[in-house]
Formats: C-alpha cells, structure tokens, sequence
C-alpha cells in the first residue's frame, strides 16, 4: 500500500494506492480512517475505485451506507476517484450525484479533480 499525503489549505489529505481490493468492509474502512487520522492527521482521503470491493457499488449490499455513515459519525471526508460511467444502476448514480452535492463523499474521475473540489471548500 502506498501512501501519498497531500498539503491542501492547511490539511493533510492521505492518497491511498495499491494493487487490487483493500477496501472491502467497514471494518476495513474503520481502520483506514483511524490511520490516517492518528498517523497522518488527516481527515480527507482519496481512494481508487479499483481498490474498492464491488460490493460497495451495489446499493442494495448497503455496505456503501454502512461506509459513509461511519465516515460521516467521525468527520471524515472522502473522494473515490475512478470511472462511474459503467455502472447502470439508476439508483447508484443518483446516489452518487446527491453525494456530490453534499460534498462529503465525492464521486470524481480524477485526483485533481477531487483536490479541486476541495481547494474551494
């Protein structure tokens, strides 16, 4: 696993890379959260779609609100780079557009995008 921190006005934001799936269940993400808080204090990440489990995409698994939620209870804030366009789930995409307006778990196509994002937060 790699891990890239990012400086962004005045906060640290933890990249996380690696090969195939580390993000799998929300124990998992618990303890992502906790690293990147503790070791890095940070309290945004960007992580990959492709190290996503595709559980995660798949509303009705509940394991991406399962996720969120926990990210949400401790002031975290996420972006998950990738390529969404090949999911045809109308419930997933519309989930992915309310999240983006919200602006606590955004759903973008590239790490500058997401660094853009929150530059203007």
């Amino acid at each position: 696993m790699t891990i890239n921190i990012i400086k962004l006005n005045d906060e640290n934001i933890v990249e996380i890379t690696r090969n195939g799936i580390f993000l799998t269940n929300t124990e998992d993400a618990m303890q992502l959260m906790m690293d990147c808080k503790y070791e890095h204090q940070a309290y945004k990440a960007i992580f990959y779609q492709e190290n996503i489990t595709p559980d995660f995409f798949e509303l009705k698994t509940k394991l991406a609100d399962e996720m969120l939620q926990k990210f949400t209870q401790y002031g975290f804030e996420i972006a998950i780079v990738g390529d969404f366009r090949v999911y045809e789930s109308k419930s997933l995409n519309d989930f992915i557009f309310e999240s983006n307006k919200a602006g606590k778990f955004i759903f973008v196509a590239t790490k500058d995008e997401a660094l853009s994002r929150w530059k203007i937060a």
